[in-house]
C-alpha cells in the first residue's frame, strides 16, 4: 500500500469523525479545466470537505448526457492532488468501483436508482472489499426495507466506514419538490443506524436553487451530520440538472446562513427543564393511548352491530365527513393538514382490523 493511500484513508477516518460534513461539487464532470476550477474555489470557502463530482450518471431516458465516463476520474485525481480535497462519486457497477479506486477516489456511494436492485449492490459491495469508504443512497422508491438492505450488504463486505444519503424519493403527482424529502423515513433510518452518518442531498430533493437554504437549514435542524450540495463554476450552463447546482461562492454564503445548532449541552439547568418538559409529553402520551384505546372498544361494538345486521365495514361517506370535520378543527388548533390525514389513516386502518375481528369471530 502506497503513502499516498495510507494518508488518504487517515484522512477519511478523521473526516468520518467531524460533524458537519460537506461535501460538494458538480453534478457531472464536463471538462478538466471545469472540475479544477471548481474544486479549487470551493477549497477557497473554507466550507467544504470533499469533492464529489458525476463521472457516470444513469438518466431516465436515453440521448440524455450519461457523463464523461471514466476520461474525467484523472481529472478528480488532479483536483485532490492540488486541494486536497477527498473525492467521492458515484458508481453502480463492479468495474466502476474498479475504475474508481485506480484513480485513487476516497468515497463511492450506491445512486438511488441502484439501490432498489440488490443484485447490483452486492456486486458492488462484493468489488469494495475492505478497500473504500462507502454511502447508500436512498432507493428512487420508498422502501426503507431496500435501503436498509443495501447497508448491510455493504457493511458485509468488511466496509469500516459506512454512511447514508438522503436524496429525497419519487412520489406521483409531487410538484414542491424534485424528490419529496419524505423526512420520517429518513429520521427512521437514522434511529436504525445511529452509528452511520446521514448526510442530507438537498440538490436532488428540491431540484431548483431556490430553496436549498431551506431544505439544508431543515436537515441540520434534524441532527444530519452532512449535507451534499452540487456546485458549479458556471450553473446555468452545466450539462446536467442546472437548476438545482450552485456556484462556490454561493455555497459559502449558504454555509455561513445556516444556524448550526449543537446536538446537545452540558448545561444542569438545560437538562432539568427539558426534562420537565419531557415528563408532559409522557403524561399526554399515556393520556392518548387511554383515549385511542376506549376508541377501539367503540369500534369493537360498532363491528358487533354491523356483524348483526349484515353491514358492511367500510363507510366511505361518514368516514370522508370524519376526515374533514376532524382537519378543520385541527388546523385552527395549530396541527397540519398532512399529519392529520395520516393519523385518520393510521387510526381508520386500526379501526377497520378490529371490527373485521369482530366479523370473523
Amino acid at each position: 500500500m502506497s503513502t499516498q493511500q495510507v494518508s488518504s484513508k487517515e484522512k477519511i477516518q478523521e473526516l468520518w469523525a467531524k460533524r458537519p460534513i460537506i461535501v460538494s461539487g458538480p453534478c457531472s464532470a464536463e471538462t478538466e479545466e471545469q472540475v479544477l476550477a471548481t474544486a479549487q474555489q470551493l477549497a477557497a470557502t473554507g466550507k467544504v470537505d470533499m469533492l464529489r463530482a458525476g463521472i457516470w450518471k444513469p438518466r431516465t431516458k436515453p440521448g440524455m448526457f450519461e457523463g464523461i465516463g471514466a476520461k474525467g476520474l484523472p481529472w478528480l485525481q488532479k483536483a485532490k492532488q492540488i486541494t486536497g480535497l477527498p473525492t467521492a462519486i458515484e458508481v453502480a457497477t463492479a468495474k466502476q468501483v474498479q475504475d474508481a479506486l485506480t484513480f485513487d477516489v476516497d468515497v463511492l456511494w450506491i445512486g438511488a436508482r441502484t439501490t432498489v436492485n440488490p443484485f447490483s449492490v452486492q456486486e458492488i459491495a462484493d468489488a469494495l472489499r475492505c478497500r473504500c469508504t462507502g454511502i447508500g443512497k436512498n432507493p428512487i422508491n420508498p422502501d426503507l426495507e431496500l435501503w436498509a438492505g443495501g447497508v448491510e450488504r455493504i457493511a458485509r463486505a468488511g466496509i469500516k466506514n459506512l454512511g447514508l444519503i438522503h436524496r429525497g424519493f419519487s412520489s406521483y403527482g409531487n410538484t414542491q419538490y424534485r424528490n419529496a424529502p419524505m423526512w420520517h423515513l429518513a429520521i427512521e433510518m437514522k434511529l436504525k443506524y445511529p452509528e452511520l452518518p446521514i448526510f442530507n442531498d438537498p440538490s436532488h430533493i428540491c431540484g431548483k436553487r431556490d430553496n436549498l437554504l431551506e431544505v439544508s437549514q431543515k436537515a441540520i435542524d434534524l441532527d444530519y451530520d452532512g449535507l451534499m450540495i452540487e456546485s458549479h463554476i458556471d450553473p446555468d450552463n452545466a450539462w446536467s440538472d442546472a437548476k438545482q447546482q450552485v456556484t462556490p461562492a454561493r455555497l459559502k454564503e449558504m454555509m455561513e446562513a445556516i444556524i448550526w445548532r449543537k446536538e446537545d449541552v452540558d448545561n444542569k439547568d438545560y437538562h432539568q427543564a427539558l426534562e420537565k418538559l419531557r415528563q408532559q409529553i409522557n403524561h399526554l402520551d399515556d393520556e392518548m393511548l387511554q383515549i385511542l384505546s376506549q376508541r377501539m372498544k367503540i369500534a369493537d361494538q360498532i363491528g358487533q352491530y354491523k356483524k348483526d345486521n349484515n353491514i358492511t365495514i367500510l363507510q366511505p361517506g361518514r368516514w370522508q365527513e370524519i376526515i374533514e370535520k376532524t382537519a378543520a378543527r385541527g388546523e385552527k388548533l395549530g396541527l397540519s393538514r398532512d399529519f392529520l390525514n395520516k393519523y385518520l389513516d393510521a387510526v381508520h386502518l386500526e379501526s377497520i382490523n378490529h371490527q373485521k375481528q369482530v366479523l370473523d369471530a
